[in-house]
């Protein structure tokens, strides 16, 4: 299947240079560009593109506010963040505004396509060791709960689920769970599948920053 995607830059010559790499890659479409962040709004709402590559400063509406119009939206659109190292403080607001990852702008560009996939395949951004970064560093900052944090205690998780949501914020793939835990890959996956649909999770980033926000996962120091 073609993923179709809306690059969101106030940068002409980012988005020219993503566009042009997409166009020789197989399954990827660029199906819109926008200037700013309103500019994404609209075009998400008119297009429905599978991902939106979304800048975090542009002029007017930014990367967070735009991002959370997107997400918040009926649609099952979502939303990668473009930051830079310097934006740590954007990124936190981004992943709040319910963001399912981000890429730094100087990651290899073959990683950004491949990363863009991932996010239209459902999952989340949570294995370069710049995401585990990020994500202890949001763990520690206040900030309105995610709302499976508000409605009690793990949302009535299993103990076998929380098992596998504290490794999930640990940061493990399945594979590594699967091997922690003494059962089959396929059995993670099943996990995993449940805890999204009990926590009301968009995706396994959102897992990771549950686990942080419930306890059971401590920043490391």
């Amino acid at each position: 299947m073609t993923v179709r995607v809306v690059l969101a830059d106030d940068q002409p010559l980012v988005r020219a240079g993503l566009r042009m790499v997409m166009a020789d890659a197989d399954g990827l479409e660029v199906a819109g560009e926008a200037g700013t962040g309103s500019e994404a709004v609209r075009l998400a709402r008119e297009l429905r593109p599978d991902v939106v590559v979304m800048d975090i400063r542009m002029p007017g509406m930014d990367g967070i506010e735009a991002t959370r119009n997107i997400t918040a939206g009926s649609g099952d659109t979502r939303v990668v963040v473009l930051t830079t190292f310097d934006d740590d403080d954007h990124v936190y607001g981004a992943l709040r505004a319910g963001a399912s990852g981000f890429l730094v702008k100087d990651m290899a560009l073959p990683d950004i396509l491949a990363a863009i996939r991932i996010v239209a395949a459902g999952d989340g951004l949570i294995a370069p060791s710049v995401t585990r970064r990020l994500i202890e560093e949001f763990a520690r900052r206040p900030g309105p709960p995610p709302p499976a944090a508000r409605h009690g205690p793990a949302g009535g998780i299993t103990d076998r689920e929380r098992e596998v949501l504290t490794l999930v914020g640990g940061g493990l793939t399945n594979a590594e769970i699967a091997a922690r835990l003494h059962i089959s890959v396929a059995t993670v996956k099943a996990y995993v599948t449940r805890l999204l649909a009990k926590l009301d999770a968009r995706d396994r980033v959102h897992l990771v920053i549950i686990a942080y926000e419930l306890g059971l996962v401590s920043p490391s120091r």
